[in-house]
């Protein structure tokens, strides 16, 4: 989204439940929780709704949210496929269909019991039918994110020479980034690169127990109008400048095993060409591309959170789980979103 698009939304509100390992509120609830928190934050009235997006993997339907939160009739609604790597195609689509003219105010939202509920790797999360690209590997027990990427990052050791002690750093940030959110299943609790080092192996000898996210239950949501009707709302606004969601070929989910390269990230070309016109070479052998800063909205996504990848200063501190500093290993179908602010308090 680039182009005459570019500029014309603006994120207006967000919204969020707290994140723990046990919500004690079905996944619904937590959703109308994080939409109606949404709403309140940019002074927006539910009525005035006439969008809602969300994720294939979300359980909670763009219906039952609304009908629950007091939304009336919806002009627009879409659901963005697959998980994390996802969510910024979300506040994409918000932002076109403001941009068009399509709807006015769009809600993006997604609530998750993933750690009380159904968890990866567990009986009670197969749905009893299997992927066809799945066939090859699910029989030998690659069924958790963590396995599916250790392929990618082993490789990634062996091309580039680096260890899991150089994904300790990533794994730091993230903490500290958590550390800061009032709201974070790990706020105050910060860790080391000895905290991560000592921490158990999960795929020997890739990656640790802190390499792996933190299965939490929580809802976000975020509030998506115009730039201009935004600049009247009870939040100062943070502009969408660009925004993009795109696979490369030749890909699967998050194994892609069969391209030439498994080391990188090619969806990073593809996405950054969708935000206009971005330039991203193959990096040379001598200087690995250890880190790539991904300003990514993850499923905990929130403006404040972008602050981190410098996209938008925050009001408050940063929620968990929000931004990511990546290592260059993972494929899956990748989406990146810049906004700046127009002033803040």
């Amino acid at each position: 989204m680039t182009g005459s698009l570019a500029g014309a939304a603006a994120i207006a509100g967000i919204g969020q439940t707290e994140f723990s390992k046990e919500s004690g509120r079905s996944e619904l609830q937590l959703a109308c929780e994080a939409v109606s928190a949404a709403l309140d934050d940019a002074g927006v009235a539910p009525g005035d709704v006439d969008g809602m997006v969300t994720f294939t993997m979300d359980a909670s339907d763009e219906i039952e949210v609304a009908r629950n939160v007091g939304i009336g009739d919806l002009d627009f609604f879409s659901r963005v496929p697959h998980g994390g790597g996802a969510a910024a195609g979300t506040v994409a689509h918000a932002a076109m269909a403001v941009a068009t003219g399509v709807a006015e105010v769009v809600v993006c939202y997604r609530a998750f019991n993933e750690r009380s509920g159904m968890r990866f790797g567990g009986s009670g999360r197969t749905s009893g039918e299997t992927p066809l690209f799945m066939a090859h590997y699910a029989p030998f027990g690659l069924l958790t994110p963590a396995a599916w990427v250790a392929l990618h990052a082993q490789r990634y050791m062996s091309t580039y020479g680096v260890t899991n002690e150089h994904f300790g750093a990533i794994a730091v940030v993230d903490r500290a980034h958590a550390a800061r959110n009032p709201d974070a299943w790990f706020y105050q609790r910060p860790i080391t690169l000895a905290d991560h080092q000592n921490s158990r192996w999960i795929v020997e000898p890739v990656l640790r127990l802190l390499d792996c996210c933190q299965e939490s239950d929580g809802g976000v949501a975020l509030v998506v109008t115009s730039a201009a009707r935004a600049r009247n709302l009870r939040q100062p606004p943070a502009v969408i400048t660009a925004a993009a969601q795109g696979a490369a070929s030749d890909g699967e989910m998050m194994t892609s095993y069969y391209r030439e390269d498994i080391t990188g990230l090619p969806e990073m070309r593809v996405v950054a060409g969708g935000c206009g016109g971005i330039r991203v070479s193959n990096p040379p052998t001598s200087k690995p591309p250890l880190f790539m800063t991904i300003s990514r909205l993850l499923s905990s996504f929130s403006s404040r959170s972008s602050a981190s990848a410098g996209a938008v200063r925050p009001r408050t501190s940063p929620p968990s789980r929000t931004c990511r500093w990546a290592a260059c290993c993972r494929s899956t179908p990748t989406v990146v979103c810049w906004a700046r602010p127009t002033s803040m308090a």
